[in-house]
C-alpha cells in the first residue's frame, strides 16, 4: 500500500534562509511569488541526502551512470522517447542553459524568438550577447495561452535564429497538444531555427486526460534542432540543490552548449544525490502532490472568478496561476496587492503589466486566506 504524504502540513521556513520567505520577513504578506513550493520533499529524497552527508568527504564528484540509466528509462517510459545517454548534459540550473545557446549559437544582432510572456530570467539571456529579441504574440484559444504559429508563420525568422520555447508554459499553465507541437516543429524546421525548449514543469500536469510531450521527441528531424531543458527543481522542491540537464541530440549543438566547469561548474554532489533519489523514488510522491495542486487549482479557479475584477483561466499544469487584474484599473497591482498582505509575483515581470502570477505550492489554508485578502481587497475598491 502506497503511503500517503501530507501536503496540508504548515512548515515553518522563516529561519531556513529561503529567498521567498525572506522577502516579507516582519511584514503581514503571505509569499506567493517565486517558484518553489512549501511541500516537505519526498521521504526518500531526504534519506538520500542524509546518508551522502553522512559520508565525511565532500570531493569532486562525477555523475553516476545509475542517473543517466534512470533519465534514459523516464523518456522511454513517460514519453516513447529513446536517447542516449551522451545526450544529456548535467547543468546547474535551467537558466543558465539559455545563456549558453546564446553564447553558442548567438551573434551580434541577432534576433531570439520568444514567448511574448515569458519567465524574466530568459528574456534577459539574448542582452548579455548583444542579441536582440523578437517577442512571439500569445494567443488566448478556448481560455488557453499559447503563442500564437500564425504570427510565427507570417513572420518568419531568419535562418539559423535562436528560438525559446516553454511547455508547460510558464505563466498560464497551457499543455502544448500534439498538433501544436507538429506545427511549430514544422515552423521550426522550415524556418531553419535551434530550439530550446524549457520543460522543466513537465511532471506538474494537473489533469488526468492530458499529458506532456516533449518537442524532440516527435521526430528525428525536430530532435536535431532541440535543446530540450527539464530538471527534478520544480517538481520535487530541490532548486536549492542547483541539478538540472539539456537533452541535446546534436552532437555539434550539444558540444558547443558545454563549457569549462570554470565557468559553469558541475552540478554538486547533493543535487546529485537528489535528483538520482527523486527519479528512482519519486513518482508516487508527485502523483499525490499533482492531485494536492490540482485541488488547490481549482478552489482558486473558483473563487478568483468570482471576485470582480478579476479572471483567472482553466490552469493545465504547473502550481502557477495568471490572474487577470487588468479589469480593476490598477496603477501598481503589486503594490495594492502587497498591502492587501498578498505577495504575487508582478505581470510586468513576465510581459504583461495586467496580470499577477499567484504561486499555489502550499498547505490549502494559506491559499483560501490569500484569497480571502484579496477579496476584501477588491470588494474595497468596488
Amino acid at each position: 500500500m502506497a503511503p500517503i504524504f501530507d501536503f496540508d502540513q504548515e512548515i515553518d521556513r522563516g529561519d531556513s534562509d529561503s529567498v521567498k520567505w525572506a522577502k516579507y520577513r516582519g511584514r503581514d504578506i503571505l509569499p506567493m511569488w517565486v517558484a518553489d513550493t512549501d511541500f516537505a520533499v519526498a521521504p526518500q529524497i531526504q534519506h538520500a541526502l542524509q546518508q551522502r552527508a553522512a559520508h565525511p568527504v565532500y570531493g569532486y564528484t562525477l555523475v553516476r551512470k545509475q542517473l543517466l540509466a534512470l533519465l534514459v528509462a523516464r523518456m522511454q517510459r513517460l514519453y516513447q522517447w529513446e536517447i542516449d545517454p551522451s545526450w544529456i548534459v548535467m547543468l546547474p540550473n535551467v537558466i543558465t542553459s539559455f545563456y549558453l545557446a546564446c553564447r553558442a549559437r548567438g551573434k551580434v544582432g541577432d534576433a531570439v524568438y520568444q514567448p511574448q510572456v515569458i519567465y524574466p530570467p530568459f528574456a534577459k539571456s539574448p542582452e548579455f550577447y548583444d542579441m536582440t529579441t523578437q517577442p512571439v504574440p500569445m494567443r488566448d484559444s478556448e481560455r488557453r495561452m499559447t503563442i500564437d504559429l500564425d504570427w510565427l508563420e507570417q513572420n518568419p525568422a531568419r535562418p539559423g535564429q535562436l528560438m525559446f520555447f516553454c511547455n508547460p508554459q510558464n505563466p498560464g499553465g497551457a499543455v502544448y497538444r500534439r498538433h501544436e507541437l507538429l506545427r511549430l516543429a514544422d515552423l521550426v524546421e522550415r524556418q531553419d531555427l535551434i530550439l530550446v525548449s524549457d520543460e522543466v514543469h513537465c511532471d506538474l500536469i494537473l489533469d488526468a486526460d492530458k499529458s506532456h510531450l516533449p518537442i524532440a521527441s516527435l521526430n528525428p528531424q525536430i530532435e536535431q534542432r532541440c535543446i530540450t531543458l527539464m530538471a527534478p527543481s520544480k517538481t520535487f522542491n530541490l532548486a536549492g540543490l542547483g541539478c538540472a540537464f539539456a537533452i541535446i541530440a546534436n552532437a555539434s549543438l550539444r558540444r558547443q552548449m558545454k563549457v569549462d566547469p570554470f565557468i559553469v561548474p558541475h552540478v554538486n554532489l547533493m543535487g546529485l544525490a537528489a535528483a538520482e533519489a527523486a527519479y528512482e523514488y519519486g513518482d508516487e510522491w508527485n502523483r499525490q502532490q499533482c492531485a494536492y495542486l490540482a485541488a488547490n487549482r481549482d478552489y482558486l479557479v473558483t473563487e478568483i472568478n468570482s471576485i470582480p475584477g478579476l479572471r483567472l483561466d482553466p490552469i493545465e499544469a504547473t502550481y502557477l496561476a495568471w490572474v487577470d487584474v487588468s479589469a480593476l484599473g490598477l496603477e501598481d497591482p503589486p503594490g495594492f496587492f502587497e498591502a492587501a498582505g498578498v505577495g504575487m509575483s508582478p505581470g510586468r515581470d513576465f510581459g504583461d503589466p495586467g496580470y499577477m502570477r499567484f504561486n499555489f505550492g502550499c498547505p490549502r489554508s494559506r491559499v483560501v486566506e490569500a484569497v480571502d485578502r484579496i477579496r476584501a481587497a477588491v470588494e474595497s475598491i468596488a
